[in-house]
């Protein structure tokens, strides 16, 4: 059989079309008649030529990114399932992050116009800290886990419930406020932490929270979750029931050991001594909160060196119009040279849409080796670097090993190298 190509059936309908507009416009009898026919039929003929959808036609790659509006419901779950990859292993328990140093290049980031756009970022609520300060307009939360996926989604929920921090945090411990003390948005962060210090987790709290959250991802957002992922949420939720504000990154085995706790991570301050979790402040709250409420804030299952989701990320941006501002990586990439991928990361950010001001955020662990920008007390050193100058530099052979990486034209919080 002699198949003809779908563009050529096309440009054959086309030109049909285009001949029955001129009949329209030599008729003459009903000039109004004709001209309505002219106009439909041109808008049929750019229809017929335009090009096709690579995925059918799915709303996934036609983005609509509208910032005063967001992503319907509908987009959302569709972002949510089709950008997602199989889950994997990894052998933690991330309710909280582990990274004492998070704080420590935002005053970089700000220096450096690392703002709008598009963030990409990894692990758990440490994300909405550098979302709040970088103000993009679309956040990926891309992990290998899914129960990193479900407990986002649980965050979500929990945002979406709570219009204030207070009511956010009494959620998620599961702690109703005594209504003697009852706090105000503007509270400052230890008049809060204060209140859920000693206010004790209450079990009818935590099912009818649960129930709740339960609820708005089922309804509010369309995500239809299977038992497996009922029971993460579940075990996440309960976590955060049983520790409240001593909840911890914890090692399979271990019940969190020298990691620390939520609280500690959200008095942690910059290296200037000021405070910048986004529970510190009612503005970077209300921003991560409504960036929630407008679906924008997509959590997506996948491997950074993997065949799908984060090339699946770019694709999205670059056809949104949108370049990514910062990705935050932890130290995923220590993880991608161990296990030999990371020829396959590096394979994935080429389909990212970057620019000279684009810029990764990292925590390097300081287990194997001292950093030289590690500050005293930390475990952790968080370094920024240009992605241009990432790939650059990959492309030079400069990154035989993590150390390579991570030594290699960083930029620390008071100076670069």
């Amino acid at each position: 059989m002699n198949l003809i190509p779908a563009r050529v059936c096309q440009r054959r309908r086309a030109t049909y079309f285009l001949s029955r507009c001129c009949s329209y416009a030599r008729g003459g009898n009903n000039a109004r008649s004709s001209a309505r026919g002219v106009l439909t039929t041109i808008l049929l003929v750019l229809a017929l030529l335009s090009p096709a959808s690579p995925t059918g036609g799915q709303s996934l790659w036609r983005p609509r990114i509208r910032p005063e509006q967001g992503l319907s419901a509908t987009e959302f779950s569709r972002l949510f399932r089709d950008l997602s990859e199989e889950g994997g292993y990894f052998r933690s328990d991330n309710f909280t992050s582990n990274e004492t140093s998070y704080l420590h290049v935002v005053d970089k980031l700000r220096e450096l116009g690392a703002t709008g756009g598009a963030y990409i970022g990894v692990g758990p609520e440490q994300n909405f800290t550098y979302i709040a300060k970088v103000r993009p307009r679309i956040a990926f939360i891309i992990d290998i886990r899914r129960q990193a996926l479900i407990q986002h989604l649980m965050f979500k929920a929990i945002f979406h419930l709570a219009p204030s921090r207070v009511q956010y945090l009494s959620l998620l411990l599961s702690k109703p406020v005594p209504k003697e003390k009852s706090l105000g948005p503007d509270a400052s962060t230890s008049e809060i932490l204060s209140v859920f210090s000693q206010a004790p987790s209450d079990d009818r709290a935590y099912t009818s929270n649960l129930a709740a959250i339960r609820k708005a991802i089922r309804e509010d957002f369309q995500v239809q979750l299977s038992d497996a992922d009922q029971a993460s949420l579940s075990y996440v939720y309960k976590n955060f029931h049983d520790d409240a504000l001593e909840i911890a990154y914890r090692m399979e085995g271990t019940r969190g050991g020298w990691f620390p706790t939520m609280k500690e991570l959200i008095v942690q301050p910059d290296q200037h001594g000021k405070l910048g979790n986004f529970l510190a402040s009612k503005e970077d709250y209300e921003f991560v909160r409504d960036l929630h409420r407008r679906n924008l804030i997509i959590p997506v299952v996948g491997d950074f060196a993997g065949k799908k989701a984060l090339a699946a990320i770019g694709d999205y941006l670059r056809k949104s119009g949108l370049t990514v501002t910062a990705f935050y990586t932890s130290n995923v990439e220590q993880y991608l040279f161990q296990n030999g991928v990371f020829g396959g990361f590096v394979e994935n950010l080429r389909k990212l849409p970057i620019t000279e001001k684009s810029l990764f955020i990292r925590a390097v662990p300081n287990t194997r080796f001292t950093h030289p920008a590690q500050l005293p007390g930390h475990r952790t050193t968080t370094l920024l670097q240009q992605m241009t100058v990432f790939l650059r530099d990959f492309d030079e052979g400069h990154y035989q090993t993590y150390a390579d990486m991570v030594m290699t034209h960083y930029i620390a919080a008071e100076s670069s190298q």
